[in-house]
């Protein structure tokens, strides 16, 4: 069990057990939000911080760092999931490694970067807590973080807008994908809250929409290291 607790273990576990599944969906732009909104728009918000190299912490199968490499950045994808790091690896464009966030936490990985982007990455509570915290030194002086993820005033749903554990689904994906993992859900301010007491100064919000009807399609935080 990783050493932040049951639920953050049933994360990892459950995309050990979706390689393939999340693969093809991604790689076959079957999720609507990406397609029309926020892959653009990570890319976007990354590139105008004008970095020269990037770390893309929970890179998946590497679409993000393929991304920016073609950009002419210096990218490494890093992610917990030895699957999905070999399916990374498998395309050209980038550099990959296979990593967890205990890993990091420790002091794993000795570079620094301009960027460090978490696109969609960020599930558990402890995990992401200490995470952002080792983000800091992480980064080359005037550095900055890039997150995106869920807007929480969408992603609310019917429960209480506050801090704490949800319960995961797989809805709108296929049927291929198993065992939905719990997530931690944040608000808007506890993001800031946690970026600050992460080590970071001014966060800039962005909302990416939807372009028909407007709605936020994700959150995107940004900050630099205090």
């Amino acid at each position: 069990m990783t050493m932040f607790g049951e639920r953050e273990a049933q994360i990892l576990s459950t995309w050990h057990k979706n390689v393939d599944c999340w693969t093809e969906a991604v790689r076959q732009q079957q999720i609507e939000s990406r397609r029309l909104v926020t892959d653009e728009a990570v890319v976007a918000a990354v590139l105008s911080c004008q970095p020269q190299t990037v770390l893309d912490l929970g890179c998946g199968e590497g679409w993000l760092t393929r991304s920016l490499t073609r950009q002419g950045l210096s990218v490494l994808g890093v992610d917990g999931v030895e699957g999905l790091v070999a399916q990374a690896e498998a395309l050209d464009g980038g550099e990959f490694l296979a990593m967890d966030y205990e890993a990091i936490v420790a002091g794993g990985l000795q570079r620094r970067f301009d960027v460090v982007v978490c696109n969609f990455s960020l599930f558990g509570e402890a995990s992401v807590a200490q995470l952002l915290g080792a983000v800091p030194g992480l980064l080359n002086p005037g550095g900055s973080l890039v997150i995106q993820t869920l807007h929480p005033k969408s992603a609310c749903g019917d429960g209480t807008y506050e801090d704490g554990w949800r319960e995961g689904s797989w809805d709108g994906f296929s049927e291929a994908f198993v065992d939905p993992a719990p997530w931690y859900f944040r608000t808007v301010e506890s993001w800031v809250l946690l970026l600050r007491r992460s080590g970071f100064g001014k966060v800039e919000q962005q909302v990416p929409r939807y372009p028909l009807d407007g709605a936020a399609a994700s959150l995107i935080l940004m900050a630099s290291a205090a």
